[in-house]
């Protein structure tokens, strides 16, 4: 098996989904207009989606009152410094930056709606390259 999409409910998909297009540079694959507001987003490599909905029926997170190891987004950062600069400047926010005893530089911001982006620099890549 692998991986098609991770879900989360949140109380504004339709502006994170923009910002996360915006600034992340992840593309919709498919998009509600109507409620739920339903987005899947892709990432560069088109392999895995991240799907933003607003729906009732379920509880949404109060990421902002989760602590990073709880719940993050991890996402390969050929430049941490500059993409953590670029998204602060967008409205993130700084939690850490770490260098790690391999070499892998490891950065901690919350997004605007306080979930957890982790910008990933590994020494030794986990994944296989595109």
């Amino acid at each position: 098996m692998k991986f098609e999409h991770f879900a989360l409910n949140v109380p504004n998909p339709k502006a994170m989904s923009h910002w996360y297009e915006e600034h992340l540079g992840l593309s919709v694959r498919k998009k509600m207009a109507d409620a739920p507001h339903m987005t899947f987003l892709a990432d560069d490599s088109g392999t895995v989606m991240l799907e933003l909905y607003s729906n009732p029926k379920g509880e949404t997170l109060d990421f902002a009152k989760l602590h990073p190891l709880a719940v993050h987004l991890a996402l390969v950062s050929e430049d941490p410094v500059a993409d953590k600069a670029r998204l602060c400047a967008a409205g993130a926010v700084e939690i850490s930056d770490d260098f790690l005893p391999d070499g892998s530089h490891l950065v901690m911001l919350r997004d605007p709606w306080g979930l957890c982006l982790q910008l990933c620099k590994r020494a030794n890549p986990m994944l296989d390259p595109m």
